[in-house]
């Protein structure tokens, strides 16, 4: 078993799942699904190979992930609640809008600081993700990143 079979190597996201968004946003998600697929370490617990590819939805306030193999073969379905998640992306959400704000108007060292604050959000949404998924699947820490990019695309309005 070579530890470079897993990895997804398509992430698809349910139609009925996005929100209305604009191009900009639209681009956004596109771009954070070609950095997951250029990269990632998942390993769907029980599952000796991959590669997968995962299917992402939202179902009732419920993040749901099916998994295959790209075989066709299922290595099944993980769900779990984004309740967790709300206060990490509505603030999460305010410091981006903060940080596009200040670009204008701030000095370098107020932007810097914006950032920090901003990554250190990511970072913490990223942990809880891979918190989330600890009994399904092994993630690294910039495929969680990756993923919780997703999760905020989910739940962005234009």
């Amino acid at each position: 078993m070579s530890e470079n079979d897993h990895y997804i190597s398509e992430l698809h996201i349910d139609a009925n799942s996005l929100p209305v968004t604009s191009p900009e946003m639209e681009h956004e998600r596109r771009v954070a699904i070609f950095d997951l697929l250029e990269e990632n370490l998942f390993c769907p617990k029980d599952s000796a190979c991959g590669p997968y590819i995962v299917n992402m939805s939202l179902h009732e306030g419920r993040l749901v992930l099916e998994i295959q193999r790209t075989n066709g073969m299922p290595r099944g379905t993980v769900s779990f609640s984004l309740k967790p998640f709300a206060r990490i992306i509505k603030d999460y959400f305010m410091i981006c809008e903060a940080y596009h704000d200040a670009i204008r108007t701030a000095t370098t060292a107020q932007i810097e600081a914006i950032d920090m604050g901003r990554r250190g959000l990511h970072n913490e949404g990223s942990r809880l993700f891979e918190d989330s998924l600890r009994n399904a699947a092994e993630v690294d820490f910039n495929t969680s990143r990756r993923l919780f990019t997703l999760i905020c695309a989910l739940h962005r309005r234009p």
